[in-house]
Order: structure tokens, then C-alpha cells, then sequence
């Protein structure tokens, strides 16, 4: 009889998933630039030659990384979007999301944004930066979106700039602050703004 492989060692999570998460933790901790790949490896317990049969190079990794901070954020986000059902509260399930993401459990607290944080440390053209710029554009379409079920398409696009700048600033305050209440805050501003242009309708 052929012996069945036991529970622990069938969810074991693969090299690539083991060095993508060290990745992540100790790019966001201690930065990019400053984080080695024997660092990475180290931490995720696979040598050297295991890290580039993943990935091509530290460029390659790091573009994951960014990546997996994309889909991140999107998992956040429609775990809070499935919960509401109308435009006013599709806006603050963004918001939301920014706020989950802010209070998930990090090394050395919340650093602010990590794929601003990367984006800072990427030079003009490398394709982490353009997955940045992408993702920033996806979160205030997400708004546009939604603002065009409460008013005209102009007005629509301007105050979703208006809110996409406000979760920014929040998003920089809270990380030099360490924690979210900024977000809250930004949240709450939002509230009103969405209240004011009720009123107007």
C-alpha cells in the first residue's frame, strides 16, 4: 500500500510562495534597495539556486512582489465590496479596503503604502512602477465608477479625483504616523462629500 502523504506536508506552500512571502515582509520592512537576496533566501528557507528557478532576478521578484500587493489590496477590496449594494456605500468599501490594509499586522508597524514605498525606490520606466501607476488608476476608476451612478460623468471624474487624492494623503499621513486613524478620518471626510452632493441631486 502506497503511504499517503500527511496533512502537513500537502499544504507545505511551494519554494516560490515561501520566497515571495519572505519578500514581501522584508521588502516592506526594510525597503528594496536595502534587502538582499541572501536575506530573502535566509528567511525563507530555500538556497540560492531555489530563488532563481522562480524568479529570473531581483527585478523579476520584485516586479512579483508588487504584483501580489496589487492583488492584495483587490482581495481586501471585494471582500468589502460583496457587503454593500449601493454607490454611496461601493465608495466607502474603497476606503474601507485602504483602512484593512492599513490594520493588518506588519514587522515594524504600517509603513504606508508598500507599492508607493516600492514605486519610491524603482527607477522611471521600471515595470514595477507601471504596475503602481496602474493600480492607482484601477482604485480612482473604482470611484469614478460609482459617482457616476450619483451625477454627471464631469463631475463624476473630478470628485473622483478629489476622494482618490484624499485616501493618498491619508494613506501618506497613517504611514508616518504608524497607524490608521488618518484613513478613518479621510473616511469620514468622504462621508460628508457624499452627503453634500445628495443634497444636491
Amino acid at each position: 500500500m502506497t503511504p499517503q502523504p500527511s496533512h502537513s506536508a500537502a499544504r507545505k506552500p511551494s519554494a516560490r510562495h515561501r520566497i515571495l512571502h519572505a519578500a514581501a515582509q522584508r521588502f516592506y520592512a526594510d525597503g528594496i534597495n536595502a534587502t538582499g537576496i541572501d536575506r530573502i533566501t535566509a528567511q525563507a528557507g530555500v538556497a540560492k539556486m531555489s530563488l532563481y528557478n522562480n524568479f529570473s532576478s531581483k527585478a523579476d521578484l520584485v516586479e512579483a512582489y508588487v504584483e501580489a500587493r496589487h492583488e492584495e489590496w483587490l482581495a481586501l477590496h471585494r471582500a468589502r465590496a460583496a457587503e454593500v449594494s449601493t454607490p454611496q456605500e461601493q465608495i466607502l468599501a474603497v476606503f474601507d479596503a485602504y483602512i484593512d490594509h492599513a490594520s493588518t499586522g506588519y514587522e515594524h508597524g504600517f509603513r504606508g503604502c508598500g507599492l508607493l514605498n516600492a514605486a519610491a525606490e524603482l527607477p522611471v520606466g521600471d515595470p514595477g512602477r507601471e504596475i503602481v501607476r496602474r493600480h492607482k488608476e484601477y482604485v480612482e476608476g473604482l470611484l469614478v465608477e460609482q459617482l457616476r451612478l450619483l451625477t454627471d460623468n464631469d463631475s463624476a471624474a473630478e470628485l473622483g479625483e478629489h476622494l482618490s487624492f484624499l485616501l493618498e494623503g491619508a494613506m501618506a499621513r497613517s504611514g508616518l504616523e504608524g497607524e490608521p486613524s488618518r484613513l478613518r478620518r479621510a473616511r469620514a471626510i468622504a462621508v460628508g462629500m457624499l452627503a453634500d452632493l445628495n443634497r444636491t441631486r
